[in-house]
C-alpha cells in the first residue's frame, strides 16, 4: 500500500484513478510515498525519507524546491498540456480586452448607476472613451512555442491575424513563421508571452525590449508576472509606447494603473483543466511507484522499460547514465542474478537507471541517491 499526501484539493476524477487496493490518499497522511500539489508552496516543507514523488498538478513548478528534491532522489513531475486549452481560451479573449477596453469600459457603465432615463445618453456621450482597433489583420508575436503557445498560434490564425513566433527550440516542428526575439518585438501589434521563467527570460520585456517595439503595443502574459519588469511596463503605459498590459499575476504597484487588465490567475481555473492536470499528474505517480516509470519529470529523464519484470531495480544518481549502468549491472551479475533489461538515461546532471533482473541483489552501489526494489 503507497500512502499519498494531498497539498490542496485534486479533483475526484483525479484520485480515481489511483486504485484504492493500492493506494491511500489524504490531506493529513505522514510519511507519504508521493505528494500531490496545485499551488502550495514546498520550499519550507521538510520531506519524509519515504517520500519518492512529488507531483504538480499543473505545468509551473515554481512552488517546488527542485534542487533539494533531486539532491534527495525525489523524482517531480508536472502536467504540460493538460491545462494547455483553458489558458489558450484566456489569452483569445485578452486579446479583445486589450483592444476594445472592455474591462474599464464595464467598470465605467457600473458609474451610471442611478441616472435613469439618462443612461442613453450618457452611453453614447462616453463611448468613445473605449474605442479600440480590431485584431483582424494584425500581427501578434508569440514568445514560446510549447502547448499553450501553439494552440494560441492556431486560434489567432483562424481569428485572421498574422502569427510569427520565437522559439529556439522549435525549428522544424511548427508551420508558424520563426523569427528571432528582436523581429517579434518589431513587427507585433500584439505580444503574448509563454515562455519558462529562468535567468534568462527574466524581466525579458523592459525599458530596452519596450523601445524596439511599435508603439501602442499590446502585451499578454500569462506565463508569468517576472517575465515583465513592472516598473517599465507601468512607465510604457503612461507615456503611450504600450497600449495595454494584460496580466494573469498582478502585482501591488499594477493594480489601478490605467491600461492595466489584472485578472487574478484565472488561466487554468476551469473544472476540465483541473481535472486533466489532476489526471496526468496521478497516471505519473502511479506510473513511478508501481513500475518505475517516468514521464514529464522536470529533474529526471523520461523512461522506455518493459511492462513485464520479475525484479526491477530502480537508481537515481548523478554519475553518467552509461558508467553508472556497467557498476549496477556488475553488482547484479556478482550476485548470480540475470539481467532482461537495462535503461539508462540521463538528464542534465540527474542519472536514472533501471535494471530488470530474475532476483534481487545487493543494491549498494557507488554512486546511487536513491534505490527502488519493485517486484
Amino acid at each position: 500500500m503507497f500512502n499519498i499526501l494531498t497539498l490542496n484539493k485534486i479533483s475526484k476524477n483525479g484520485l480515481d484513478r489511483l486504485d484504492s487496493a493500492l493506494f491511500t490518499c489524504g490531506d493529513a497522511i505522514e510519511n507519504p510515498d508521493a505528494i500531490l500539489v496545485r499551488s502550495a508552496s514546498m520550499h519550507e516543507m521538510e520531506l519524509s525519507e519515504n517520500t519518492v514523488a512529488i507531483a504538480r498538478a499543473g505545468a509551473g513548478v515554481n512552488n517546488i524546491p527542485i534542487p533539494a528534491c533531486s539532491d534527495k532522489g525525489v523524482v517531480v513531475f508536472n502536467t504540460p498540456g493538460a491545462n494547455a486549452n483553458a489558458v489558450k481560451e484566456l489569452v483569445i479573449c485578452s486579446l479583445f480586452l486589450a483592444s476594445r477596453k472592455v474591462a474599464a469600459s464595464l467598470d465605467w457603465c457600473k458609474t451610471l448607476k442611478g441616472e435613469g432615463e439618462n443612461v442613453g445618453k450618457l452611453v453614447e456621450k462616453g463611448k468613445s472613451n473605449f474605442a479600440g482597433p480590431e485584431i483582424l489583420g494584425k500581427t501578434l508575436g508569440i514568445v514560446g512555442l510549447g502547448a499553450i503557445g501553439a494552440l494560441v498560434a492556431e486560434s489567432a490564425k483562424a481569428l485572421g491575424m498574422t502569427v510569427i513566433a520565437y522559439d529556439p527550440f522549435a525549428a522544424g516542428k511548427t508551420d508558424i513563421k520563426l523569427v528571432e526575439l528582436d523581429e517579434i518585438f518589431a513587427q507585433s501589434d500584439y505580444i503574448t508571452l509563454h515562455a519558462p521563467l529562468n535567468d534568462g527570460t527574466r524581466g525579458m520585456i523592459n525599458a530596452e525590449s519596450l523601445a524596439k517595439m511599435k508603439d501602442g503595443v499590446r502585451i499578454l502574459n500569462f506565463a508569468r508576472g517576472e517575465l515583465v519588469a513592472s516598473k517599465d511596463i507601468i512607465d510604457a503605459l503612461a507615456s503611450g509606447k504600450a497600449g495595454a498590459y494584460v496580466t494573469d499575476f498582478p502585482t501591488d504597484e499594477q493594480l489601478g494603473v490605467d491600461g492595466v487588465t489584472a485578472i487574478p490567475h484565472l488561466g487554468a481555473s476551469t473544472p476540465e483543466s483541473e481535472e486533466n492536470c489532476a489526471m496526468m499528474a496521478a497516471d505519473e505517480v502511479a506510473g513511478y511507484l508501481l513500475k518505475g516509470e517516468i514521464k514529464n519529470s522536470v529533474n529526471l529523464p523520461n523512461t522506455c522499460l518493459a511492462e513485464s519484470f520479475a525484479v526491477r531495480t530502480c537508481f537515481i544518481h548523478k554519475e553518467n547514465a552509461d558508467d553508472f549502468a556497467v557498476k549496477a549491472e556488475n553488482a547484479a551479475k556478482a550476485a548470480g542474478a540475470n539481467v532482461s533489461a537495462i535503461f539508462t538515461a540521463n538528464k542534465k546532471d540527474m542519472g536514472y537507471t533501471v535494471i530488470d533482473t530474475d532476483k534481487e541483489f545487493d543494491t549498494a552501489v557507488e554512486g546511487a541517491i536513491k534505490v527502488r526494489v519493485i517486484k
